[in-house]
């Protein structure tokens, strides 16, 4: 009695009419229990690969197009992107953290214990059960309690494995027909198998166990099926045991609901805990994943004196001051871009820009109209930016012979001519190894007109002229003015320290240009009547090697546009003839300078001689306190009222005037950053803990938030998951940066990020050049001033929705299109519906759009354009 209640699965046992028949039915319960254990096994593990197939499938409602011929992610993928996105940095495997697709760990291991106790009791009858099995009706032996096992077995597996609670009604009745369905679907799933194996490997499942029962599922499909053919049978003789497996199955159920749902809770509170310091701290609460909408933030703040004012609030309030005080100003022509939806393209023709610019067209700086109406070129007003009243529609044709860049470090050293098909600096400039003309190639020796025998040398010049300078540590984001080639921006990156270059177009030819297409950080800027597009107090170090910029003149004017983005303690090197040279013309200008540098009250630290190249540098340290500016005898330049605004920096005239210092610790610019590379993942010291950040949590808790969502997203999904080869991608551009938090997660890859923030959106853009990365402010509604073709992929985050409010989305996807090269990336996260827009025009762009992806009306794209230019030219530009 004893050892039949042991073994038994929870059977009664009737009183023995003979020693034999209670033989009998100790050895047919005990084979029975041998069946039971079997079935389990084949349809536990079938049972789990279907309903992980099934919630595939439920998947596909998404919409989800791949080009064929280059696979980047399947749909699960796809989906995993998209949900990583959301969800943000997570403490579990991406596989745990996914609803209908795998069982917790607590319900895996209750299994393992279970199969191994059946396993060892089933070894224990095996003997007794192969003597008795040739004397009892097997079909007799096989049906019964056997099948109704199974099928508890089923329902058990079920109910831990799907999490939807949808399903899981459906899935705990236990009904007769629901098991054929089953059947049915495990004869599907076979079918499928491969398929089925691959998204388990893709969710990050270890374990192979399910792969190995689901190859095996051919042979106990037939058993299973004819186990259930003869069950009535069975249930005629033996209704009493199956009335009990059926309590005892509901009981074991009841237990294992009451477990995953305890596992459940304890997941979920797991997500919480990961997903407070996550991307889920970016958006919105929400008890279905859906796509990240962090980004969307307000445009303006409610407090216009508060931390998050726009650019275009500084520029706008600062004209709207000078307006009143009388002051007369120039304002440049703004695009007449009108607000709208993309529309129906299909058919329409796109044509080639008829302009005098050709392959080199830059619409805000090449607006010959706009130019012609300038009455005067004194401060280089025509190299300055005029947008054209209309923005472009056209396209940018390509040169000829135009072929594929060279990938970075080669192109530091040379590049394709007929890429850049200039010669007349090679012949101006080749003595002072600028660049040089080698058959097809253009080279690149490295030197300049202070460094000649190269720029290495010329930077460890500096640096032992001024220790203090500590190239990479203490100096990280300079302003290179006068560029020329950017071979000293170029250099620069073996010293850890990031250039913004710039130079007028067409001052020297192309120079910029050359160097953007060399992956070297380049802007069409020049030293004018107007601010740089940069905030005040900015640039740890500002550089200008025979840059032909009269800083004396109009008053000092264009030095105290220096003073202004310079960082308080923060350095100009001057290398010019003038520190070195006794001509008439040059002591005249070192007169002028010392007398302007002494009235800025700039210390000049050190002149040094370089040898080598027989040139010399002067290094200036601009003040930290306004104690000098308060004990100067002469009150010029003046002191700027104190109603002017240093961070209006877009299309804001230039005055000759200087911004007191910051004297309270708590502002920006009273103490300096971290040393590199502390300060790219450190908060600023001047974010206030009670001020409220850009996704709604403390400012400080918002800017790591939004580190450790961007590193989780590039990490996961950008650098393996979207099919980009980032040993082509070096010229990186993120079109709605808030904090930087993209461009620090690829400081380790070989590639440089322009950080540009929009002018309507919160001015975060002093952040990103705190934590060592640079940027510049831009209105999206206008063109960028960059060359053609000079960007090798453009981040666009969330920029499109808000871009829909004040202009039509066609003429930016044109300047996307100007901008970016031949083989270059877009990759865009919006709205589904602007995805859906901009993969419509971007398809008749001819771009091979290889991922859409939209779940929960968000959605993201990757594409990557074509060599395709249309052949018709518009009849005027």
């Amino acid at each position: 009695m004893g050892v039949f209640g042991k073994n038994s699965r929870g059977g009664k046992r009737g009183p023995p009419s003979s020693s034999s028949s209670w033989v009998s039915t100790i050895t047919l319960l005990l084979f029975l229990g041998f069946c039971v254990f079997g079935v389990y096994m084949l349809t536990s593990s079938s049972s789990s690969s279907l309903l992980s197939f099934q919630s595939s499938d439920d998947r596909r409602t998404s919409r989800f197009a791949l080009k064929d011929s280059k696979p980047i992610l399947d749909e699960a993928q796809a989906e995993d992107l998209v949900t990583e996105e959301t969800r943000g940095v997570r403490g579990e495997d991406s596989s745990s953290g996914k609803e209908g697709e795998t069982s917790t760990l607590s319900e895996s291991g209750s299994r393992e214990e279970e199969s191994s106790e059946s396993q060892q009791r089933a070894e224990e009858k095996k003997k007794a059960q192969i003597q008795e099995e040739e004397t009892q009706h097997r079909g007799k032996d096989d049906g019964g309690s056997g099948g109704i096992e199974s099928q508890a077995q089923i329902e058990h597996d079920t109910d831990g494995t799907v999490d939807d609670p949808e399903q899981q009604p459906e899935q705990s009745q236990g009904s007769a027909s629901e098991e054929g369905d089953r059947q049915q679907k495990l004869s599907e799933a076979q079918e499928t198998e491969q398929a089925q194996s691959s998204l388990q490997e893709e969710s990050g499942s270890q374990s192979t166990e399910p792969l190995v029962d689901s190859q095996s599922d051919v042979e106990p499909r037939e058993a299973t099926t004819e186990e259930q053919n003869r069950e009535q049978q069975q249930e005629e003789s033996n209704g009493g045991n199956r009335q009990q497996e059926i309590e005892h199955s509901k009981h074991k159920e009841q237990q294992n609901e009451e477990d995953t749902e305890k596992n459940k809770l304890d997941n979920n509170k797991e997500d919480e805990g990961h997903t407070n310091n996550d991307e889920d701290s970016l958006s919105k609460p929400s008890n279905s994943v859906s796509f990240p909408d962090g980004i969307q933030v307000p445009s303006k703040s409610s407090n216009s004196d508060g931390p998050w004012e726009t650019q275009e609030g500084h520029s706008q309030r600062e004209k709207d001051r000078r307006k009143e005080g009388d002051e007369e100003e120039q304002q440049p022509g703004r695009s007449d871009n009108e607000p709208g939806n993309v529309g129906n393209l299909i058919g329409h023709e796109w044509v080639l820009c008829n302009v005098t610019a050709g392959p080199d067209y830059i619409p805000c700086l090449d607006n010959e109209k706009a130019i012609k109406k300038l009455h005067s070129f004194k401060h280089y007003e025509h190299r300055e930016r005029h947008c054209p009243e209309e923005s472009p529609t056209c396209l940018v044709p390509l040169p000829k012979g135009y072929r594929r860049s060279i990938e970075w470090p080669k192109s530091r050293d040379k590049v394709w001519y007929n890429n850049v098909p200039r010669t007349k600096l090679a012949e101006v400039k080749g003595h002072q190894n600028w660049v040089k003309v080698d058959g097809e190639y253009l080279t690149f020796p490295g030197g300049g007109t202070q460094f000649i025998h190269g720029a290495l040398h010329y930077i460890d010049f500096i640096q032992q002229s001024l220790p203090g300078i500590a190239w990479g540590k203490r100096t990280r984001v300079i302003l290179d003015v006068g560029c020329g080639v950017a071979s000293f921006g170029g250099y620069l990156f073996e010293r850890d320290v990031l250039a913004m270059s710039f130079a007028p177009k067409d001052e020297h030819e192309a120079q910029v240009q050359f160097a953007l297409e060399r992956g070297i950080p380049a802007i069409s800027a020049v030293m004018g009547s107007q601010r740089l597009p940069f905030p005040s107090k900015v640039f740890d170090l500002v550089h200008c090697a025979r840059c032909r910029v009269p800083w004396h003149a109009d008053g000092g004017m264009l030095l105290l546009e220096l003073n202004r983005v310079l960082r308080p303690g923060g350095y100009f090197v001057w290398s010019a003839t003038p520190v070195y040279q006794k001509l008439k013309e040059d002591v005249e200008i070192w007169k002028a300078m010392t007398f302007l540098t002494k009235s800025m009250c700039w210390d000049l630290v050190t002149i040094k001689k370089d040898k080598l190249n027989g040139v010399a540098a002067a290094i200036y340290r601009k003040p930290t306190t306004n104690e000098c500016y308060e004990n100067r005898k002469h009150q010029s330049p003046p002191m700027c009222e104190e109603e002017d605004d240093p961070n209006a920096a877009w299309y804001i005239p230039m005055k000759s005037c200087m911004h007191r210092m910051p004297v309270d610790v708590t502002e920006r610019g009273t103490k300096w950053p971290m040393a590199w590379p502390r300060r790219v993942a450190t908060p600023p010291y001047w974010l206030n803990t009670s001020q409220t950040g850009l996704y709604g949590k403390p400012a400080h808790a918002d800017f790591k938030a939004d580190y450790d969502h961007w590193r989780h997203i590039v990490n996961k999904s950008y650098l393996n998951g979207l099919g980009i080869n980032w040993s082509k991608v070096r010229n990186v551009m993120d079109m709605t940066a808030i904090y930087g938090g993209f461009a620090a997660s690829l400081k380790d890859l070989k590639v440089w990020v322009m950080n540009v923030v929009n002018i309507d959106s919160p001015d975060t853009l002093p952040i990103i050049y705190e934590r060592g990365l640079f940027g510049i402010y831009h209105d999206w509604c206008e063109s960028f001033s960059t060359y053609p073709r000079t960007y090798d992929l453009l981040h666009a985050d969330h920029l499109f929705s808000k871009l829909k409010e004040r202009c039509s989305i066609v003429p930016v996807m044109v300047e996307v299109d100007r901008i970016v090269r031949p083989g270059g990336r877009l990759i865009l996260r919006d709205e589904s519906s602007v995805i859906s827009e901009v993969e419509n025009l971007l398809k008749t762009l001819h771009w091979e759009v290889q991922l859409t992806f939209s779940k929960d009306r968000k959605g993201i794209l990757s594409a990557e354009k074509s060599d395709w230019r249309p052949q018709k030219y518009s009849a005027s530009s």
